[in-house]
């Protein structure tokens, strides 16, 4: 029997004939309407005809959280009176309840993404509704592109409904054809804001980790809900692991039921919190409760102010959750729950002042998110960059590029991008395609059983208490009891079934790893046990991060390093491969989050296509080292001298080390220097043709000036026999016949008054220095020049220190020669200051000598 007074009380009612009118009109509409409007569970019913007016249709409805969609479903089925897999059912991964009359179906995005690969054209669906469209995950933006893909070329009739509470409404009207908005008002109630930030500072999250002292702040604002106001209180915290913590610290809560919600949670537990209590509750969620869920009861939120976000680090090869600041649209999302039946209060575990600078909306996932598995059902769809879907935002150069680099070298696509054969297996296993890999490729070496095992135990990680040793946590899962255990053990089920399936009717080497070291199973390094077996198929999923034991932590395949933490159950191997890694807060190395020990064979055979050996001749340790190296990407595995290194490669190995320690490395024999700085100031004056002599112009033309003598060395010490002065000279304009007139424009020495020649300082290019004493300048009026530049003239005293400084010396006779005379002359009487140098006769000697 249909509950007709519970979907009249719904607001979203009002709006259905401008919604079923848009639909009619142009086939997409966008519905705006606030939490508990209807939207979830009015709206499918009413458009599927289900409640007794209107054509009947096959209804869709994706929904971005298995919870949700299992949550929709039958609250649909309880508006009809039915049980669910009648009129209304729901697909999500490892569970199905859908009958040959249901009209409704609730899935997944993931579900739908799965079903548009292998059915583009939908067959049999009239409508779907892409619900909490504001979340803006990856799946869901993919699953919107399809399907406009779709209705633009396969079927104009498709209808298509995106429905939130907060959305973007013009960009995505504009995304589906310039669609109707439709906006529905809720009845929400009025609910207080109460601001309670802790009293002492907090560290700001860091990757996936939370203040201790955050989190006991929480619960002590629980504790002050409880006592403060009425109804259950739900509380918002970022993941499991902060949901647990807090769950300990509040104990029974006086005799308060608390109850743990979250994707990982037990169906069970998920139920319970969507129907009445018997008592009062508090209920620890994570954003899940953000929307499409109705906790009843509910009258108190404590918001915690912290959601995860996904994040990949392209530098390091590392993607995950990351804790950060929820928007302020979570925060209206999150408060609005507690005023959904009565009004309510939420207490924000943060100050007044930092909400303004939170920011409005989540990251789209697909700015931040690894974008491998995106990619590739891009690249299944028929389109590898994705630059004809229609997308809310495009999906980042970098990003994608990395994507691809991964998808070539497990074989998902060819070199045009398109996916091949393997690839579209791997696509509808719905598993990320690294772990798909893993799955199909490991299989044949280590049966699908233990494959499927591990896969899964890799996909939705343990619990910590399992430990950080992959091994030793699938003996865990095995025996457990627990609600991980059980999840993991469904899963097991699922991906053994996809494995058999992808391999049915193909030959093993279809399989076989791509990009492994061995295409022959038989010949496998995981015969060696189970622990080899799990570390193998760990190793398959990231063969870029099998690393091996270097002075206390682990250099990666990659590159990268990771630690292993105190007391970690692969601390102390020699090779690990790593399935899990973060970056913990002020380190610059990864963390070992999940890790299996392997051996230099399980390496060698999964990241074979990263293992060559090769000649390397470079500049190390001051000289030219040449070895023949065995390598697995940047892990050395065995290094040998070699002795008989290309020649062209030494060159090679020389010149860096030029540019790296500098041409002080050559001799440079009395006059080089300076002809170097005589050739710079010539070039800086009068330019070509006289060479720049830089050290950026003289590595570009190493060959011209250094050859033969370069060619001839080996190592450094050959460097040091090569006379810089005479292999500068190879660069003089001879062949213009300017090479002659160096000594003219640039002389190494002048000829001074006094008969001296004296020697032209050039370290300056733009202004030549001449340091003679006075006494020698006697009689000259103008300054000399070189190359038309009056070169600087330092004047000394009789003992060599300057006494004045001057480019023009007509004027220091005429101006300053008075001064320099008055304050010297009694300082050196035995040396000539005639009253007018200019007159007077240059000399290198005392007033005595000059009697003699």
């Amino acid at each position: 029997m249909i509950r007709h007074d519970a979907l009249e009380a719904l607001p979203v009612r009002a709006v259905l004939p401008g919604l079923t009118g848009a639909l009619d009109a142009r086939g997409t509409a966008v519905l705006v309407a606030p939490p508990g409007t209807g939207k979830t569970t009015l709206v499918p019913l009413a458009l599927a005809g289900l409640l007794g007016d209107g054509p009947a249709r096959r209804v869709v409805v994706a929904e971005p959280r298995r919870i949700a969609a299992r949550a929709a479903a039958r609250r649909m089925a309880w508006l009809l009176g039915e049980r669910v897999g009648e009129s209304v059912g729901f697909t999500v991964r490892g569970e199905r309840a859908v009958g040959r009359d249901t009209r409704v179906e609730v899935v997944t995005t993931g579900v739908l993404l799965q079903r548009l690969q292998r059915d583009q054209e939908l067959t049999g669906v009239d409508v779907v509704v892409l619900d909490e469209c504001h979340e803006r995950h990856l799946n869901a933006d993919t699953v919107a592109a399809f399907l406009w893909d779709v209705r633009e070329t396969l079927r104009p009739d498709l209808r298509l409904v995106a429905a939130s509470a907060t959305t973007d409404a013009e960009g995505w009207a504009r995304l589906l054809g310039d669609a109707p908005v439709v906006e529905a008002h809720g009845a929400a109630f009025p609910v207080e804001v109460v601001w309670s930030p802790p009293a002492r500072a907090v560290r700001p999250p860091h990757g996936m980790r939370v203040d201790p002292a955050l989190l006991a702040h929480v619960a002590s604002v629980v504790r002050r809900a409880l006592a403060e106001r009425d109804g259950d209180v739900l509380v918002f915290l970022p993941g499991v692991s902060e949901i647990a913590r807090v769950a300990g610290q509040l104990g029974d809560a006086g005799g308060v039921e608390v109850l743990q919600v979250h994707g990982r949670a037990p169906a069970d537990v998920q139920d319970a919190v969507l129907r009445p209590g018997e008592r009062r509750r508090v209920v620890l969620a994570t954003s899940v409760a953000e929307s499409s869920l109705t906790v009843p009861g509910v009258r108190v939120v404590v918001d915690s102010g912290l959601a995860r976000e996904p994040r990949v680090d392209h530098a390091r090869g590392l993607s995950a959750l990351t804790t950060v600041r929820a928007s302020r649209a979570a925060g209206r999302q999150r408060a609005g729950r507690a005023g959904r039946e009565a009004p309510g209060t939420v207490y924000r575990c943060w100050a007044e002042a930092e909400d303004a600078r939170l920011p409005r909306f989540p990251s789209p996932e697909i700015k931040v998110a690894d974008l491998t598995a995106f990619a590739l059902q891009a690249a299944c769809w028929g389109d590898p960059d994705a630059s004809g879907l229609a997308l809310l935002d495009a999906p980042p150069g970098g990003a994608m590029a990395a994507a691809r680099e991964v998808l070539t070298a497990i074989g998902a696509v060819g070199p045009d991008g398109r996916a091949t054969e393997r690839g579209v297996r791997l696509a509808r296993l719905g598993l990320h395609p690294r772990l798909g890999r893993a799955l199909l490729d490991a299989g044949p070496v280590v049966g699908v059983g233990p494959a499927a095992e591990v896969v899964a135990l890799i996909a939705e990680e343990p619990p910590r208490d399992y430990g950080d040793d992959l091994a030793r946590a699938l003996r865990t899962a095995r025996r457990g009891g627990d609600a991980y255990a059980a999840r993991w053990r469904t899963e097991v089920r699922r991906l053994r079934a996809l494995a058999s399936a992808a391999a049915g009717g193909s030959a093993r080497g279809s399989a076989a790893v791509p990009a492994g070291g061995s295409d022959d199973p038989a010949g496998s390094p995981a015969k060696g046990g189970e622990d080899a077996r799990v570390g193998l198929v760990a190793a398959l999923a990231f063969p870029e991060r099998v690393g091996r034991l270097d002075g206390g932590s682990y250099l990666m395949v990659g590159g990268t390093r990771a630690e292993a933490g105190a007391g970690s159950g692969v601390q102390g191997a020699e090779w690990v491969a790593v399935a899990v890694a973060d970056r913990p807060v002020g380190r610059g190395h990864a963390r070992v989050g999940l890790g299996a020990v392997v051996d230099e064979a399980v390496a060698r055979f999964a990241a074979g296509a990263l293992l060559e050996s090769r000649t390397e001749v470079r500049w190390a340790d001051g000289d030219v080292v040449a070895r023949r190296v065995e390598r697995l990407g940047a892990v050395e595995l065995a290094v040998r001298p070699h002795t008989d290194a290309d020649p062209a490669l030494v060159r090679a190995a020389l010149l860096e080390g030029l540019r790296r320690e500098g041409f002080g490395l050559l001799r440079w024999p009395a006059g080089a220097a300076v002809l170097r700085q005589r050739l710079a100031f010539l070039h800086g004056r009068l330019g070509e043709p006289w060479p720049d002599v830089s050290d950026e112009a003289l590595h570009a033309c190493a060959a011209q000036w250094l050859e033969p003598e370069l060619s001839r060395a080996r190592r450094r010490a050959d460097l040091a026999r090569i006379d810089a002065g005479q292999a500068l000279t190879r660069l003089l304009p001879w062949a213009s016949g300017e090479a002659a007139r160096l000594d003219d424009l640039a002389p190494e020495r002048i000829t001074v008054p006094s008969g001296s020649a004296i020697r032209v300082d050039y370290s300056d290019p733009e202004q030549p220095v001449l340091a003679v004493k006075l006494q020698e300048m006697f009689g000259l009026q103008e300054s000399p020049r070189v190359a038309g530049v009056p070169l600087l003239v330092h004047l000394l005293s009789p003992a060599g220190r300057p006494a004045a400084v001057t480019a023009d010396l007509a004027s220091f006779w005429r101006d300053a020669y008075k001064g320099v005379r008055a304050e010297l002359r009694g300082r050196y009487p035995k040396h000539p200051w005639p009253e007018d140098p200019a007159a007077a006769e240059p000399t290198r000697h005392t007033n005595a000598r000059l009697r003699r």
